[in-house]
């Protein structure tokens, strides 16, 4: 008898980080993406929380390299984890900067608690330190987009273009006849600097992305009027500009949208320094991989700045911190959870002459929720921080799909799913798109719980009624 094929949500389901999805057919085991969790407390608390029995996992499948789908991968490997890890060329790329930051970022803040005294545990220690990653990233096979791959134990995948960033995917993964769409993140219909998305065979199972589910981008006449207004008066009154970004993606589209803002004159010409080692390890991915770009986007479109300025060490950083007159800096991370944005923050959060200018989501818990939300002092390095700069919410840059794409992203979908399962995405939102899918298409849609599991392949036919148990 074939063994019963079963999905677990074991992240990302009921809020947007975290992702990990456990596929198993008897004895075979497989993940799709390992993230952390970021945020709130208690969902943080969650990535101390053991794997159930990583040791015995066969394969790990990655859409792409953002930490809230591959942070968490070194902690598996940590808790004896050793089999492969297959993505894009693209992704494996990018996936080596985010792990080797991230478990830098996790020994340095373990160092700071302890001889700040500020952490709760009498020896605190990182989740996952800088040789894990290494052995991680050693684990790596990359794959190509748009051909059916053989990963071994029985599983055929193949990924499809996502456009969220460079080289993101949506994969199906086939296991004994049963095949399962993870969308991974998708992109909007079109991306102002990596490839567009594509739209993978579709399933009788679709795990779908619902960040957006409850909202609609705008696509205004003329773009990114916020951030450059925010630019321009922050200027004439002295004062600096920190656009936190994620290192990887926004950074690229944060820096397009300031080459064209400077060719078309409408904002004022200062230095702009993308400040971390993260962000400038990932724009030279995309500068070393042009066949990943949009059709007509070139290196010069986001690199071509007249007064770019490359941060990489920590004591240019220092330096570029002590230096005077107004300057644009773009600094990881995007929600204000690490990285030297905080450096950043610290310094000009309190004098009003400056600005914030936030250009992406904000998870529930975050600093940048807190901000973009009014709060008057946030807390960094075990400090209050007063919030007196100005803060500025730039809508134009969200690499998500809007409640719309999403829908025609599963109408387009051949063949017609029979369920789709609603993952990375909070409730409202997630609850949202539900109604929307089942109400526009007609198909049974289920908003994911934490940690359930769901039956893929047939049930086993038994005749209930003549069982006496």
């Amino acid at each position: 008898m074939t063994a019963p094929v079963t999905l677990q949500f074991l992240g990302a389901s009921g809020t947007v980080t975290g992702s990990k999805y456990l596929v198993e057919a008897g004895e075979r085991r497989l993940l799709v993406d390992a993230g952390m969790y970021q945020g709130a407390k208690e969902l943080r608390l969650r990535n101390r929380e053991p794997f159930p029995d990583a040791s015995t996992l066969d394969l790990v499948v990655v859409t792409h390299a953002h930490a809230d789908h591959t942070s968490y991968l070194p902690a598996l490997v940590n808790q004896g984890f050793s089999g492969p890890i297959f993505c894009t060329q693209g992704t494996a790329r990018l996936a080596e900067i985010v792990l080797r930051d991230s478990a830098y970022l996790q020994e340095l803040e373990t160092e700071n608690a302890i001889r700040g005294g500020y952490s709760k545990h009498a020896h605190p220690e990182p989740l996952y330190t800088k040789a894990d990653a290494e052995w991680t990233i050693e684990l790596f096979q990359t794959v190509e987009f748009d051909t059916d791959v053989a990963l071994g134990h029985g599983v055929v995948a193949r990924w499809t273009r996502a456009g969220h960033i460079l080289a993101s995917a949506s994969v199906n993964v086939t296991i004994d006849g049963v095949a399962v769409l993870f969308s991974g993140d998708l992109g909007r219909e079109s991306h102002p600097v990596v490839r567009h998305r594509d739209t993978p065979p579709g399933a009788r199972w679709v795990l779908c992305e619902s960040t957006y589910g409850d909202r609609e981008h705008e696509d205004p006449a003329v773009a990114h009027v916020a951030m450059a207004d925010a630019i321009t008066r922050t200027v004439a009154r002295g004062g600096s500009v920190v656009i936190p970004a994620f290192a990887i993606d926004r950074t690229e589209a944060v820096l397009h949208a300031l080459v064209a803002l400077q060719r078309e004159g409408r904002i004022p010409e200062v230095p702009v320094l993308v400040d971390g080692p993260m962000s400038m390890r990932a724009l030279d991915v995309y500068r070393d991989m042009p066949e990943e770009l949009a059709e007509g986007v070139t290196v010069e479109d986001f690199l071509g700045l007249r007064r770019l300025e490359e941060v990489r060490t920590s004591r240019q950083s220092r330096k570029a911190r002590d230096e005077k007159g107004s300057r644009i800096i773009i600094s990881s991370s995007g929600m204000l959870e690490g990285g030297r944005v905080l450096s950043w923050l610290q310094k000009l959060l309190p004098d009003e002459k400056n600005c914030v200018v936030i250009v992406g989501y904000q998870g529930e818990g975050t600093r940048g929720r807190d901000i973009i939300e009014g709060a008057r002092h946030v807390k960094i390095n075990g400090r209050h921080v007063p919030v007196r700069a100005e803060i500025v919410d730039e809508n134009g840059f969200s690499a998500h799909a809007g409640a719309s794409e999403l829908v025609s992203w599963v109408a387009a979908l051949d063949p017609r799913p029979e369920t789709v399962f609603l993952v990375h995405g909070e409730p409202g939102s997630a609850a949202a798109l539900e109604e929307r899918i089942e109400t526009e298409l007609g198909i049974t849609t289920v908003v994911a719980r934490h940690g359930e599991k769901v039956l893929l392949s047939e049930p086993v036919d038994e005749d209930l009624e003549d069982s006496e148990e």
